[in-house]
């Protein structure tokens, strides 16, 4: 099944996607978490961090992937959603939260480091709200979960 929302297809990913997506990690981690040594990241991260979670593609047709989102399904937990950079702010983010089952209605969580200003604004403006705290080896995050639309 795929989905197309505006300009984006949404689809489970392939094993055929897993070079791009592991590509896609890679970059964006290194370009947006500017506080954390580079070496850090790995392309082989994609895969390890990944596993056994339902992942969703972003693609378009004469551009390919243009982003990912990686959700554990017992807990509703979306435990990644990137986008290359040259995509980001065009809908490739939005398109592919509201491809999720039951998208607004269902509570989803999330984790967003507190120094990337820029997705916590952006999860704030499609809902999301500030339930906890926490730390990683990234640095300190915000737990975020989504308060469901009326129906």
């Amino acid at each position: 099944m795929s989905l197309s929302i505006e300009l984006w297809t949404i689809r489970p990913a392939r094993s055929d996607d897993t070079p791009a997506l592991c590509d896609i990690y890679l970059t964006v981690r290194r370009t947006a978490f500017t506080w954390v040594d580079p070496g850090r990241f790995h392309r082989e991260d994609f895969s390890t961090h990944a596993k056994d979670e339902a992942v969703f593609v972003c693609h378009k047709a004469n551009v390919g992937s243009a982003g990912f989102l990686a959700l554990w399904e017992p807990e509703n937990f979306i435990h990644m959603l990137y986008v290359r950079p040259e995509f980001q702010g065009q809908g490739a983010g939005t398109a592919l939260l509201k491809a999720l089952p039951y998208w607004p209605r269902r509570r989803y969580r999330l984790k967003c480091l507190v120094n990337n200003k820029r997705a916590l604004a952006y999860y704030e403006a499609m809902g999301f709200e500030v339930c906890g705290f926490g730390t990683s080896p990234e640095g300190d995050y915000k737990d975020m979960e989504l308060a469901p639309a009326a129906e």
